[in-house]
């Protein structure tokens, strides 16, 4: 048996083939890169993680009773790793065994967990710190869509100069579309800057004046929110025939300057966003 059948008998989970596996990894991996490269955050491509999780899921590696083995599984998950890892100790099933090259594809399996293992939790940790640091950007966002949020902005300069911190978050309970986040990612936000608001309004902010305690305040033209840079460099590899990067300020028309397939640019994120989301173009 040669590596090629090896490969194609480990099994990537249910109804899953070899090069639709690969093709999963390939995604993540562009799109882990991609989250690197820019300051916002990007949309949350839930049928890839739902696809990435469950394989997760369905490979966890047993280490007898390890903190590593308590860490990692769940009493719902399927232990394939776990099987394969048990048979390969027990020296009467190694011996008798059909498959001689059971040790080699458990290290295969253990190989291709660790690489997901770490895409995922790196992807994880850099949204979160994207989420943690725009995060009134996000919120407000996110709480134009209500109604009732919609109804808060509105709100007389009387009523909001009897407000708390914690009153300037949005209410977004109600929310239906979670864009570009997560649902987890976004009570995680929600509760991050309650905790937030509530701090700095035990710590100094209570003593301010009621009308300067708003962390959403733009008095003077001036937005105490802060956003992501749309407008910084990023290089990126056109994928298309011809791809057409807008170039110049708001105020400016499309230039028609356009990519070529595989040229590699550096441009403006704002001018390429279309592009990406679209996947006429990979950033690097």
């Amino acid at each position: 048996m040669d590596i090629d059948d090896i490969l194609a008998s480990v099994d990537h989970g249910p109804g899953a083939s070899l090069e639709s596996a690969g093709l999963d990894h390939q995604l993540l991996t562009r799109f882990w890169v991609a989250e690197r490269a820019v300051s916002e955050v990007l949309p949350w491509p839930a049928p890839l993680m739902e696809r990435m999780m469950d394989r997760v899921r369905n490979q966890v590696i047993h280490h007898g009773h390890s903190k590593y083995h308590h860490q990692l599984t769940k009493p719902n998950q399927i232990e394939t790793i776990e099987d394969l890892a048990a048979s390969s100790g027990d020296a009467t099933i190694t011996t008798h065994t059909h498959n001689p090259n059971l040790n080699l594809r458990l290290s295969i399996l253990q190989t291709d967990l660790a690489r997901t293992q770490y895409l995922i939790r790196s992807l994880l940790r850099v949204r979160l710190a994207k989420i943690t640091k725009y995060s009134m950007h996000y919120l407000v966002q996110l709480g134009s869509r209500n109604q009732s949020s919609h109804t808060q902005s509105q709100s007389t300069p009387s009523s909001q100069a009897n407000q708390a911190p914690e009153d300037s978050i949005p209410e977004i309970s109600s929310l239906t579309d979670p864009a570009p986040l997560s649902g987890p990612e976004v009570s995680f936000l929600h509760a991050h800057q309650t905790l937030l608001a509530g701090h700095f309004g035990g710590s100094f902010m209570g003593a301010f004046p009621r009308q300067l305690r708003r962390l959403d305040d733009n008095a003077g033209g001036t937005s105490m929110i802060q956003g992501p840079e749309m407008r910084e460099l990023v290089f990126v590899r056109c994928l298309g025939a011809s791809v057409p990067v807008l170039v110049g300020g708001d105020e400016e028309e499309e230039s028609g300057v356009v990519m070529r397939m595989g040229d590699i640019w550096g441009v403006r994120w704002e001018g390429v966003k279309e592009a990406w989301g679209r996947g006429e173009v990979e950033l690097l």
